[in-house]
């Protein structure tokens, strides 16, 4: 007989048998891994249909009512009732077939069966976990009970036995109860009679009253008998104290239904998730997001621009008439427990935009004062921020669902609020943020129960805080935006620091919004410097089934690439061990400049210094000028360098000793080392070209071209040959480069930095030479921000950058490693390590004096019992006459 072959579908997470299909991410699942699918929080909004619905199936037929022995495949499309050929009353309603009814019913019920089946299913197990659990504590306790009962019984057995015992040999066999008892029962009948007798006397005077009366008579007395059980009594008596205290400690509990707490099913994951990313067309940048379901939301930007769009960017929905919220308060618009939206008007008008995008109904009046808007979802009320000018001081109103007021909150440190939002236990937090008169950026959050009484406030983890876009989440963690240190603080319920959710994110670099889902448990952040939105997941269930493992993509090698935790270099027989402290050897003023923005060293006594006025001038180390280029792209005064700051690392030093730079036309040149003849390396070829630093790899003799979003490497020739510009994410790692460097390991170090109105933070941005992200440091300690300018490398492979007049140095892996402490020098902001010499050049935005000095601790073998160290006064005579 010949033998068939059959291929049946193996599971994509197991070697189990395929039962599901996810139409979302196209995985076969069996039975347990389609339940750890639709269980995971990053796949919980995940289609998980039957495989057979993969195919056009046949629709499987059904039994016509009418006529139950035959088999119909029609129905009524109204009145959905099975129907045949062989019916009598032939319906005229249009039929369909029961498959296509079969959808629309589950359609329609589509969001009850998710529920069930992401929420529901999981909280009973969760509840299975914890009964189950209770019932083997319950049979240990009864276990323990029950053998202290078995014991107590046992001993009242034995003292039952030893009083019947007792009584039956020692009490009852002194006394004959049968005789006593017969005499006093032949007493009893003597007594009977003698009353008989007389009571016959008493009948018979009726015939002669006189004789009876005369007779002296009278009724015989009954003598007492005595009870023969008063002989016996108990040894101990009955104690009501004992039997009281006995008593109250039965305890009756009342009987309630078990509940699944939030905490029980949800934890914070070690750190954030990217799940996905949007990129917004119709708004500039996102400065309040108001999330109508899973898949769709409301964007407003700083202007009045306010969308719908789902998670594909696209806009569904324009409104143009929302209040601009720039300086006074952004998040002008919220959302409904029934999805309606509701938001402020030019006007300050609260308007709502029913579902179906059509009607527009007025809730509450003009009210020019009106700052924001929040939407309770657990009664429906609106709170809003309301802030008064003239007085400089701001409170919250509640108003129901139809616009009537009911509540006015009022609080002594309330400033102007930014943001309203509500917890789960029903208390109020409002950002609060100011700026004063000299600019200075100030915030706080404020939180008050339901009934308005103050709770807490927060200024920030030590640093300040500058609040923006606030949340919360199911776990009643408050989420906030701060815009000084570009970080997400998340707090407690109480207002105690738990972490730092993200610090200065790639793709957004500055979070300014925050909406929580809470179907998903995802957040989604808004950007202030573009119109990205990113979905992170920082939430994860407490009890989830493991996924079977899955083989790593490609992609996310980087984290596997770990560089050698000491990367030390031997020079000449010497051990370079890092300092403490600077070793200042030499300081001296540049001639011709004002300040020092960038350094570019080319041999150990001589180097290329660049200041705000488009000097750039060769200088050697006693001041003098041996060269000087004057069409150099840089900031034409200070005012000019705040504004734009991007522009300054414009020049490099090739492995040849040969300038190139960055020129005022935004081409890249470079000059011969006779500095006689300029050529023109990269040429400007579109509108975009703006080169804002360059450097030259001494390894390949690459050149390294940082522009706005990316990091370009061109070859000696010119000619493009690598962008660097997204991490594996996808998302963007730099957003304004400003020095650019190489490691030793080939790494590429960017020192990127965003300045606004609100602060000047950024990070340094490390990549391999393939261009993917190694790490991103923020600064020390985390939240403490950093703002970068230069930037270098050693020979041990640290990593040297100036933050706000201190320098920070890291290792190769970025691990902050110490300061390096400067004596007697005001905000160093330029860098540049020479390798001959091992010596840091240091040179200040407010001052034209360039310090030269040592951070390491130079240690030589030992030989013959004596070490021997370099003298410092050879090694600065020699910079001197170099």
């Amino acid at each position: 007989m010949e033998h068939i072959c059959f291929r049946v579908h193996q599971c994509s997470m197991c070697f189990g048998d395929t039962h599901f299909i996810c139409t979302s991410c196209q995985c076969e699942l069996c039975l347990q891994c389609k339940e750890n699918h639709i269980n995971n929080l990053k796949t919980i909004d995940h289609n998980v249909v039957i495989y057979r619905k993969k195919f056009d199936c046949v629709p499987i037929q059904m039994i016509a009512k009418p006529h139950s022995d035959k088999v119909c495949g029609e129905n009524l499309e109204f009145c959905h009732f099975p129907d045949c050929s062989s019916c009598n009353e032939k319906r005229t309603h249009r039929q369909i077939y029961d498959e296509t009814v079969s959808d629309t019913k589950r359609q329609l019920h589509k969001g009850i069966i998710d529920v069930i089946r992401s929420e529901v299913l999981f909280n009973r197990s969760v509840l299975l976990t914890g009964i189950k659990a209770d019932i083997e504590k319950c049979q240990i306790q009864i276990s323990r009970f029950q053998s202290k009962i078995i014991a107590k019984t046992q001993r009242l057995t034995n003292f039952i036995d030893y009083v019947q015992n007792e009584l039956m040999n020692n009490v009852f066999c002194y006394f004959d109860f049968k005789h006593r008892c017969l005499k006093q029962l032949i007493n009893i009948n003597k007594h009977i009679k003698g009353i008989q007798k007389f009571e016959h006397r008493h009948e018979r005077s009726a015939i002669n009253p006189v004789k009876f009366l005369t007779k002296k008579s009278r009724l015989p007395k009954i003598r007492y008998l005595k009870q023969h059980i008063n002989q016996l009594s108990m040894i101990e008596s009955i104690n009501k104290k004992d039997v009281t205290k006995l008593l109250n400690e039965i305890k009756i509990t009342e009987r309630r239904v078990r509940e699944v707490k939030t905490e029980s099913l949800l934890k914070l994951m070690p750190g954030p998730e990217l799940h996905q990313f949007l990129t917004l067309p119709g708004v500039d940048s996102c400065y309040h997001i108001s999330r109508v379901t899973s898949d769709r939301i409301w964007v407003s930007d700083e202007g009045t621009n306010l969308i719908l769009t789902n998670t594909d960017g696209e806009n569904l929905h324009h409104i143009d008439d929302v209040f601009d919220g720039y300086f006074f308060g952004n998040k002008v618009h919220t959302v409904s427990k029934d999805g309606e939206l509701i938001y402020i008007d030019k006007d300050g008008t609260l308007k709502k935009l029913s579902n179906d995008l059509k009607t527009t109904t007025t809730l509450i009046n003009s009210n020019l004062n009106s700052r924001c808007v929040y939407c309770s979802l657990i009664t429906g009320d609106l709170l809003v921020g309301v802030y008064y000018s003239e007085s400089r001081t701001g409170l919250v109103i509640r108003y129901n669902h139809a616009g009537q007021l009911k509540q006015i909150i009022q609080n002594d440190t309330y400033l102007k609020p930014h943001s309203v939002t509500e917890n789960n236990n029903g208390d109020v937090i409002v950002s609060l943020c100011d700026c004063g008169y000299n600019w200075t950026w100030d915030g706080i959050v404020v939180v008050t129960d339901n009934e308005g009484d103050h709770r807490f406030t927060y200024q920030g983890n030590g640093y300040g805080i500058f609040p923006r876009g606030i949340c919360t989440d199911a776990l009643s963690h408050i989420l906030v935006c701060d815009g000084l240190e570009l970080t997400v603080h998340i707090l407690d319920k109480d207002g105690q620091f738990l972490s730092y959710l993200f610090i200065r994110p790639s793709g957004i670099f500055s979070p300014l919004s925050l909406s929580y889902d809470v179907k998903t448990h995802r957040l989604w952040v808004g950007s202030e410097n573009n119109n990205t939105v990113c979905v992170y997941r920082f939430i994860t269930r407490q009890t989830l089934l493991t996924d079977h493992p899955q083989i790593n993509n490609a992609k996310d090698l980087q984290s596997d690439i770990q560089p050698t935790k000491k990367e030390r270099q031997e020079v000449e027989g010497c051990q370079l061990k890092l300092s403490s402290y600077s070793k200042e050897l030499h300081s001296f003023t540049v001639t011709g400049l004002q300040n020092c923005v960038h350094i570019s060293c080319v041999t150990s006594g001589r180097a290329w210094v660049s200041s705000y006025n488009h000097n750039l001038i060769l200088t050697n180390t006693t001041g003098v000028t041996l060269h000087h280029v004057q069409d150099l792209c840089c900031p034409s005064d200070f005012y000019d360098l705040y504004l734009d700051f991007f522009h300054a690392g414009v020049h490099t030093v090739n492995s040849k000793g040969e300038l190139i730079y960055i020129s005022k036309d935004y081409n890249i040149k470079k000059l011969s080392k006779d500095m006689k003849t300029t050529t023109t390396l990269i040429q400007e070829t579109e509108s975009t070209w703006d080169p804002y630093c360059v450097w030259s790899s001494v390894s390949t003799g690459d050149l390294l071209v940082g522009m706005y979003s990316k990091v370009s490497r061109y070859n000696q020739k010119g000619k493009l040959i690598q962008t660097i510009q997204q991490d594996n994410t996808g998302l963007d790692m730099f957003l304004e480069p400003h020095f650019i460097t190489e490691n030793n390991n080939g790494d590429i170090i960017v020192s990127d930095c965003s300045i606004s109105m609100f602060n000047a933070s950024g990070s340094v941005v490390v990549t391999d030479c393939e261009g993917r992200h190694r790490f991103s440091y923020t600064g020390h300690p985390p939240g403490s921000g950093l703002w970068p300018h230069g930037i270098c490398t050693d020979d041990l492979s640290n990593i040297l950058v100036c933050n706000r007049g201190n320098i920070h140095i890291l290792d190769s892996s970025g691990q902050f490693l110490s300061h390096l402490e400067l004596k007697e020098y005001s905000f160093p902001f330029s860098l540049c390590y020479d390798v001959n010499s091992r010596r840091l050049w240091i040179g200040s935005i407010f001052s034209k004096q360039l310090l030269v000095c040592s951070h390491y601790e130079r240690q030589e073998a030992i030989k013959d019992g004596k070490s021997s160290s370099p003298n410092e006064e050879e090694s600065l005579s020699h910079l001197r006459q170099a």
